[in-house]
């Protein structure tokens, strides 16, 4: 029998051998399967496979040579006690993920359900939601639930002062607040990026993203990434897309990579490297995007690489690459668009248009 320390202390005496789980986790994988083949026991909180260990052990191993016998999950008992919808309330795990994660969460009045690794990650919690301006958020502190040790306190995140926080820990969350709500259309301000100019502005990353047309599991290449705003937003359509973004330059590959952790999408993937030859090796996408580096020999590159059924959409602003995908369109069929958009501007004493460089956009599938 094998399981944390904390859940062989709650069994008293055992027959057999017991061999508590060591820390960190991933070390007692092997220790496991080095037992194959024999009768074995291994001790969870809750429901394994929603946040807990179930998927980390089964994935070595072949159907038949495991049985799981779940019990109340976490979520579910932290629901029971606050007396929560649990299919409106946002649920997640965030033992070794970033609080970021519930950034497209946080809204006044919604609900969310997180499991922390301690007391200290509690604290972090609440300077977490304070810094963004929902300090007045309210905390549901549930300690040890459905065991001998449980409870249950509350408080504003802003007020949090407890020093005494168990093991095993989950918060129920109320937010409140006057902080900044991260939208859900596509087409984020831009203010919510922070970038050095290379950035495909709000109103023409919006019609990217319409073209792009992300769809749950798919996965992007976002080629030429700069602030990593395409691929960042792909990954905020559905919280089962995947996205890897290719960068020349390392101080934008940086940037791009924190823009997606704040944004609470940091399974971004930055590849630093010029593309095609940064493309080998790589799965295989569903959508690409082009927003730089736009070449012949990357059009060449990736019709010869891609599978049919590919969707591929390409933003140019020179001469040089409209008359590229002008001469592409005309191969290869697919869309090609030209937008213009103007903004108002001071004009003297009075305003007028001011004209952005045109883009021009081709989308086709392969």
């Amino acid at each position: 029998m094998t399981g944390a320390t904390r859940h062989l202390a709650l069994l008293g005496d055992v027959k057999g051998a017991v061999e508590p789980w060591p820390v960190p986790f991933d070390d007692g994988i092997a220790r496991l399967l080095f037992h194959r083949g024999k009768r074995v026991v291994m001790l969870v909180s809750g429901d394994p496979f929603w946040f807990g260990a179930g998927t980390s052990v089964t994935r070595h191993l072949a159907s038949g040579e495991w049985l799981a016998h779940p019990a109340a999950s976490t979520f579910g008992l932290a629901a029971s006690r606050l007396g929560w919808p649990i299919e409106t309330t946002a649920c997640l795990g965030l033992h070794a993920a970033s609080f970021s994660r519930l950034r497209r969460h946080i809204a006044p009045d919604r609900r969310a359900i997180a499991l922390v690794r301690d007391g200290t990650a509690v604290a972090a919690l609440a300077r977490y939601l304070c810094d963004l301006g929902f300090g007045d958020s309210r905390l549901h502190i549930l300690e040890a639930l459905g065991g001998p040790r449980e409870r249950m306190r509350d408080t504003a995140a802003a007020d949090l002062d407890y020093d005494d926080i168990a093991h095993p820990v989950a918060v129920g969350m109320v937010f409140a607040g006057e902080g900044t709500v991260l939208p859900h259309a596509s087409g984020l301000p831009d203010a919510w990026f922070e970038h050095d100019g290379q950035l495909t502005k709000r109103p023409i990353r919006a019609l990217t993203l319409s073209t792009l047309a992300p769809n749950p599991g798919e996965t992007l290449w976002d080629i030429g990434a700069g602030s990593g705003s395409i691929g960042i937003e792909w990954l905020l359509a559905h919280p089962s897309t995947q996205a890897t973004a290719f960068e020349t330059d390392s101080v934008r590959a940086a940037r791009a990579a924190s823009n997606a952790a704040a944004l609470g999408v940091d399974r971004l993937r930055v590849v630093e490297g010029r593309a095609p030859d940064a493309l080998e090796g790589q799965d295989m996408p569903d959508a690409v995007f082009i927003g730089g580096g736009l070449s012949k020999a990357l059009l060449d590159a990736l019709w010869a690489r891609l599978p049919a059924g590919t969707r591929l959409v390409a933003n140019a602003v020179t001469l040089e690459s409209e008359a590229l995908l002008a001469h592409w369109h005309g191969l290869r069929g697919g869309s090609l668009l030209r937008i213009e958009l103007s903004d108002a501007a001071p004009l003297g004493t009075r305003r007028g248009w001011r004209a952005s460089y045109p883009v021009v956009q081709w989308s086709v599938t392969l």
